[in-house]
């Protein structure tokens, strides 16, 4: 093959090549352990970047696993829209607070217990990407420290005697003064004489 036939082979080849070439694959990003305090409100956040342009059947699921390593268990879907699940333990407790147009992708879960403990996925699709990596984000939910009657006493206790410490501080710097306004008036006496 010579001259023109043969960078015409080379190109065919080379667009038969980039067609069966797998698509690019969708990166996505996550923090890799979150803790929140129970009963609050946590937004778990999720972007993504993808080589092609947003595509109108871009997808994403949220899944849960729990730390006893029971199965995966659905949480949020997106297809064009949000989709609250209908059923399951975060039913009417997971709200969209994405935005598509900015690869943000990310989740609030209201109400957080303890139960709520273990790992979080999230995938996204990105038509003609879709492959790549899964984020994963662990939550951690930590018991509010309530504000008990032992830290009040130590609070009281602490306090007080700061206070006594002023006091005993205030006292000894008036009987210095007084002392040497004494023996001033003493030295004065003595002058006079």
């Amino acid at each position: 093959m010579r001259g023109p036939a043969w960078l015409g082979a080379v190109l065919f080849l080379g667009v038969q090549l980039r067609e069966l070439w797998p698509a690019a694959a969708v990166e996505v990003y996550t923090s890799k352990e979150v803790h929140a305090v129970n009963g609050t409100n946590l937004r778990l956040k999720c972007t993504f970047s993808s080589s092609s342009p947003i595509s109108q059947d871009l997808t994403v699921t949220w899944n849960f696993q729990p730390e006893d390593l029971s199965s995966h268990e659905p949480v949020f879907c997106y297809l064009k829209e949000p989709y609250e699940l209908p059923t399951g333990r975060f039913k009417e407790r997971v709200t969209w607070d994405g935005n598509i147009e900015h690869n943000d992708v990310s989740i609030v879960i209201w109400h957080l217990q303890p139960t709520d403990n273990g790992t979080f996925t999230c995938q996204v699709k990105n038509p003609p990407d879709v492959y790549g990596t899964i984020g994963e984000v662990r939550l951690r939910v930590v018991q509010k420290v309530p504000f008990s009657e032992i830290h009040f006493l130590a609070v009281a206790i602490g306090s007080a005697c700061v206070l006594m410490v002023i006091v005993v501080m205030v006292v000894i710097i008036c009987r210095h003064r007084q002392k040497k306004a004494q023996d001033k008036r003493i030295e004065v006496a003595d002058a006079e004489l």
